[in-house]
């Protein structure tokens, strides 16, 4: 029995595949531009696993690539890649680094740089950090909810003491994958849910 049977009952599973026919398009998010930065590793690794799936077709989305100013500094145009981007996906996986015990900068902005192109669209979060990045985790979930985005609940939580190598080289531990697993199937039911309110 899928997700959505168990949470609304068959039909309505029935009534999302044919409302979705085609595969949803979920974007893995990198959270940090700093040098050095292991999300790009991370980010990988998750698509990786989510490729094997074949329930969806996923994608890294790095913001570094966008080059986005701080929001407010100019006329806001350069954000159209980025908007058009966002526009185009159903769905997210955050992959997301915590930094004083909340997201990066990076990743505020370019949350605060649309609006509606993240509306109704659902998005898991991967985290890491010295204490697995749940307090980044937690913070995000605040600004997915005032940004109408559906945040699942398992949460794959990586620590930079077991799961890294001298803190940069990824090495994750083979219990993660059921966890991951897990997320995605969440993420890919809601994100089916919500493309019939969009």
């Amino acid at each position: 029995m899928g997700f959505l049977s168990r949470l609304f009952g068959s039909s309505a599973e029935k009534e999302i595949d044919i409302m979705t026919n085609e595969k949803l398009k979920i974007g893995i998010i990198l959270g940090s531009t700093r040098q050095g930065r292991v999300s790009p590793q991370v980010g990988e690794w998750v698509k990786g696993i989510a490729d094997k799936r074949g329930d969806a077709d996923y994608e890294i989305v790095d913001i570094a690539d966008y080059n986005l100013p701080f929001l407010g500094t100019t006329d806001g145009s350069e954000g159209g890649p980025w908007n058009e981007k966002l526009a185009s996906l159903d769905g997210f996986v955050f992959i997301v680094q915590e930094y004083n015990h909340s997201i990066t900068g990076a990743l505020k902005n370019a949350l605060d740089f649309a609006r509606e192109n993240w509306y109704n669209k659902s998005a898991g979060i991967v985290s890491y950090g010295s204490t697995g990045g749940a307090r980044a985790a937690e913070h995000l979930r605040g600004i997915c909810a005032e940004l109408k985005i559906a945040d699942v609940r398992t949460h794959p939580t990586l620590s930079l003491f077991t799961d890294f190598e001298n803190m940069s080289e990824f090495k994750p531990a083979e219990l993660h994958l059921n966890n991951v697993n897990a997320m995605l199937e969440e993420v890919v039911a809601w994100g089916g849910a919500l493309k019939t309110l969009r």
